[in-house]
């Protein structure tokens, strides 16, 4: 009904975020705004809900219900107190001219992000083989934080008033940590105190090799080698094959296992140290859905993939201050390859393509300037032969006559004699 482009605005509830912006995207429009239907408790003082609902405590988060690879337009989700004066307007038939802005916070002259993953995630998979070569490459100019996803089955229900483990082999130190199964067979293959266990050992690597720099590229070498000789039932927990995964990550095993055994361990019902850290970091980022990844605090939407992580790390950097490798490879079509090269692809075959014109340019040139020269050279050929035979021209009839004069001479003395 409205010629495109605009910006459609639809009330929160009904169906998922994804769907509704998928409806959207479908009739035509550019962007959409979702009005919330629901309160903060925050804005309680400002905000009149509608009846029937509550307020709520954390602001809803848009997240991708894993259907959205199909969604190009933006869309924003706007606090209740502000969607209601703008649809005021739109219901008096008032047009509203609107514009949406974003843009990654840029405080300063380094990124910091982090990822939200778990060791059994397939999703992540690829980025986690990928992404070493651009941690390196952007150095101390860029944090990386990996995060793991556990559970806490105290919240969860997983210890019973007895103090037993009820959620069996999903949870470690007697129910406190877990994870979920990831084939859902509690009887066979990695269980959810296996990824528990995986999940402690990255952070220890992490701890020792990664976080002072922020680049830990032995921790990305380790998850590598993991996923190379380990990712499977039978070898994932199997101790000689991850001992091998970090000797050919340069790691040393020893000081990894102690560091899991300093934190608190996983056997007895205590608390862990850097599972506590991670189950308070998740309760403050608030990831509902895996793999997360966040630069500068900032979620970032749609599909984890290199070339997306690594241009918004590059748009983090406050004006004039991001790396060399970001100025060079942000715009490149291949990004991954002009990391590994140094240069992107395109330029440098543009530059090759430029030079090879100029050599035949000079080389034409230079053919056009012998032809020319060789073309004046026979010229001057020819006309000096052409003045040499005028001279010789002139002389002869001289010589001629100064003969014959001779000749009479000759007669008229011996005449006289």
């Amino acid at each position: 009904p409205w010629p495109s482009p605009y910006i459609l605005m639809v009330d929160r509830g009904g169906c998922t975020f994804v769907q509704k912006v998928r409806n959207a995207q479908r009739v035509g429009a550019a962007g959409v705004m979702i009005a919330d239907n629901t309160c903060l408790c925050s804005f309680q003082d400002v905000c009149h809900p509608d009846p029937g609902h509550d307020c709520e405590i954390r602001e809803p988060i848009m997240a991708d219900d894993g259907s959205g690879s199909d969604i190009s337009i933006p869309s924003f989700l706007m606090f209740k107190q502000d969607a209601d004066l703008v649809k005021a307007e739109l219901m008096a038939n008032h047009v509203v001219r609107m514009e949406m802005q974003w843009s990654l916070p840029a405080p300063d002259d380094r990124v910091e992000y982090e990822l939200w993953t778990t060791p059994t995630d397939t999703i992540s998979k690829n980025f986690q083989r990928q992404f070493k070569e651009a941690a390196v490459a952007l150095g101390d100019r860029a944090y990386f934080t990996p995060q793991m996803y556990i559970y806490d089955g105290l919240r969860s229900g997983c210890v019973s008033l007895d103090g037993e483990n009820e959620c069996y082999n999903l949870c470690t130190n007697n129910g406190r940590y877990c994870a979920t199964d990831p084939d859902n067979d509690l009887d066979r293959g990695i269980s959810g105190a296996d990824v528990v266990r995986e999940s402690l050992r990255r952070m220890c690597i992490w701890q020792h090799y990664g976080a002072v720099n922020g680049v830990g590229a032995e921790w990305w070498d380790y998850v590598n080698e993991f996923m190379y000789r380990c990712d499977t039932e039978e070898f994932f927990s199997n101790n000689q094959c991850i001992k091998d995964a970090m000797i050919h990550a340069n790691i040393d095993d020893a000081k990894i296992d102690q560091c899991m055994s300093d934190s608190g361990g996983l056997e007895e019902d205590e608390e862990n140290a850097l599972l506590e850290v991670q189950l308070t970091a998740k309760d403050k980022s608030g990831v509902v859905i895996l793999p997360a990844m966040y630069v500068n605090r900032v979620s970032i939407r749609g599909s984890l993939e290199f070339p997306t992580v690594f241009k918004a790390i590059c748009s983090g950097y406050f004006t004039g201050t991001a790396p060399d490798v970001c100025a060079t490879c942000d715009t490149c079509p291949d990004i991954k390859s002009c990391i590994s090269n140094g240069y992107c692809g395109s330029k440098k075959l543009q530059e090759s393509v430029s030079t090879m014109n100029m050599v035949y340019a000079l080389a034409g040139l230079s053919a056009v300037f012998c032809l020319f020269s060789f073309i004046q050279h026979r010229r001057y050929e020819r006309q000096m032969q052409a003045q040499v035979k005028g001279i010789i021209a002139e002389y002869m009839p001289l010589d001629q006559n100064q003969m014959q004069n001779t000749a009479v001479s000759d007669e008229d003395d011996i005449e006289f004699t």
